[in-house]
C-alpha cells in the first residue's frame, strides 16, 4: 500500500463504511440509554483521556450536539480539584486512583449516564473509572477499538478492560496501534480512531435526538456560538442545567 492522502482517504472510506454498518445495532442500543437518562432528567458525562478526549468534545458542548452533557477530563483535577498543575502529565490515564477523585468532582446525580472513550481500553484510569460508574449504578456506553484491545495486555490490577464494564460497546473499527498506512521497514501513518469515534458520537446524538422526537418531546440543542442568537439561545438551555454541566478548559 502506497502512503499518499489519496490512500489514506481509501482507508478511512472502507473503516467509515465497516463502523457504520457493523455498529448500527450497538448505536440504537446506546441511544436508548441515553434517552431514557434524559428523559429521567439525566445528564450524559463524556470521558476521554489523550486522543480519545475529542470523543468527549463532541458528545459534550458542540453545536448540533446535546445540551444536557458534561466534559469530564483529567485537567479536572486542577480546575476544580486543587491539586498543583504539575500533576497533569502522560502517563497520568494509567493511575487507577485518579478516576475515584475525578467522579467525586464531577456533578454527577443518580440518573446519569455515562460515554467513556479508549482506544485501547486498558489503562488504569479508564478502567477503573469505568469501574466506579458501575458500582454506581449508572448506565455506561463504551467506545473502543475491539482489534486493540484484543492484543493489549490490561494496565488495571483487576486485569479488565473498558469493555468489560460496559453495557453498550461500540467498536470504533481501528486496527491495533491506530494507525493504517505501513511504512518500509516498521511503521505506520495515518490514525483513524479519532474520525470514527466522532462519527459514532455524532450517529448516537442523531439517534437520541430521533427518539426524544418521535415521543414529542423537544430535544434540547446548542447552536453555534458563532451564528446570531446562538449566546442567547444556549444560555437559555443551559440554565436548566446549571451546576450539572461543564465544558473544561
Amino acid at each position: 500500500m502506497t502512503v499518499s492522502a489519496e490512500a489514506y482517504l481509501a482507508v478511512v472510506t472502507e473503516t467509515i463504511g465497516r463502523v457504520a454498518a457493523g455498529q448500527r445495532d450497538g448505536v440504537g442500543r446506546a441511544a436508548d440509554l441515553i434517552a431514557e437518562s434524559l428523559r429521567a432528567d439525566g445528564v450524559v458525562h463524556a470521558f476521554g483521556t489523550g486522543h480519545s478526549e475529542a470523543l468527549a468534545m463532541e458528545i459534550a458542548g458542540r453545536a448540533g450536539g446535546l445540551v444536557p452533557t458534561n466534559r469530564i477530563a483529567l485537567r479536572d483535577l486542577v480546575l476544580y480539584g486543587g491539586e498543583p498543575a504539575d500533576v497533569l502529565g502522560p502517563k497520568l490515564e494509567r493511575e487507577p486512583a485518579v478516576a475515584h477523585r475525578l467522579y467525586e468532582l464531577a456533578p454527577v446525580r443518580p440518573q446519569d449516564v455515562f460515554v467513556l472513550a479508549s482506544n485501547s481500553g486498558v489503562n488504569g484510569a479508564m478502567v477503573e473509572f469505568a469501574s466506579v460508574v458501575k458500582d454506581r449504578g449508572h448506565a455506561l456506553v463504551a467506545i473502543t477499538s475491539a482489534a486493540h484491545s484484543a492484543r493489549m495486555t490490561s494496565r488495571h490490577p483487576s486485569g479488565r478492560k473498558l469493555a468489560d464494564f460496559a453495557d453498550v460497546v461500540l467498536d470504533n473499527g481501528a486496527p491495533y496501534g491506530d494507525a493504517t498506512l505501513p511504512l518500509p521497514g516498521g511503521g505506520a501513518v495515518g490514525a483513524v480512531s479519532s474520525i470514527t469515534a466522532a462519527l459514532l458520537a455524532q450517529q448516537l446524538v442523531a439517534e437520541v435526538v430521533a427518539r426524544l422526537l418521535a415521543a414529542g418531546e423537544r430535544p434540547s440543542v446548542y447552536l453555534s456560538a458563532n451564528i446570531s442568537g446562538g449566546d442567547e439561545h444556549n444560555a437559555e438551555l443551559e440554565a436548566r442545567y446549571a451546576g450539572r454541566i461543564r465544558r473544561g478548559a
